[in-house]
């Protein structure tokens, strides 16, 4: 019998695709990059570093849809970057920060942020072709997203930060109440607005902009402030949330499930 000869096929990945995968590789890095620094107690570099790793983690997900690459690949390495740099890191963080002086009390309530991150992480995935569910219909999440699930989480540093002292730091006790309340939030069922979804008006255009623009020269002057500030009005406006929830079901005549 003659050799037959078998040709294999090669085919070749476009830069477009890898792109958005190496934005979700520099979050990932930045996350665990919040570790080393708050082993090292440099707690500002740190909240930097998650904060680095929430916009990119924004960034990854656009440049995929303006390349047109989006892929299975690519959304389950976001997810594990999302479990890390939003779960693991912040956990590991606010331990070492805080929770520890509580010994085996605060590596538990660190434990159970993590888990919560991981098992509302594992929900979204699971019903990310749930086209049918409600709050996806109507431009709304199931409970807190993780990136800002971790800036809820890291709030309490950054009003330290603000305020340049350890009052809250040393009310460890408090601050793993805290930590439990956030990691319900991230698993509850609570209705939050996705920002994929919000319209603004052409009328209130100018404004809009002007108050992001306040934002922005806010956060150049004081950062930590403006970011603990947001936080704030973000757990502020979670029954404001559920309202317009509740009413944009009554409108569109959608059944909750």
């Amino acid at each position: 019998m003659g050799d037959k000869k078998k040709t294999t096929s090669i085919r070749a990945i476009s830069i477009r695709t890898i792109l958005p995968n190496v934005v979700t590789l520099c979050a990932f890095m930045a996350g665990v990059t919040s570790m080393r620094f708050a082993f090292a107690e440099k707690w500002e570099l740190a909240a930097t570093a998650i904060a680095v790793a929430g916009i990119l983690d924004g960034l990854d997900g656009t440049v995929a849809r303006l390349l047109k690459s989006t892929s299975k690949f690519g959304a389950e390495l976001d997810s594990l970057s999302d479990v890390v740099s939003f779960g693991v890191a912040p956990a590991v963080v606010v331990y070492l920060w805080s929770l520890q002086s509580l010994d085996r009390f605060g590596w538990a309530v660190a434990l159970i942020y993590a888990t919560a991150m991981a098992l509302r992480l594992a929900r979204f995935n699971a019903r990310l072709e749930d086209q049918d569910e409600p709050r996806k219909r109507l431009g709304f999440l199931t409970g807190v997203p993780a990136p800002m699930g971790a800036a809820l989480l890291l709030t309490p540093m950054m009003i330290d930060l603000a305020l340049n002292d350890g009052l809250m730091r040393s009310h460890s006790l408090w601050v793993s109440i805290y930590t439990i309340v956030i990691a319900l939030l991230i698993v509850s069922t609570i209705p939050t607005i996705s920002l994929k979804a919000l319209r603004v008006p052409r009328t209130a255009f100018v404004p809009v902009m002007l108050v992001i623009g306040i934002v922005l020269a806010g956060l150049f002057v004081r950062t930590w402030a403006v970011l603990a500030l947001i936080s704030a009005l973000y757990i502020a406006f979670l029954p404001v949330n559920m309202w317009a929830f509740r009413k944009r079901l009554a409108v569109k005549g959608v059944k909750n499930k």
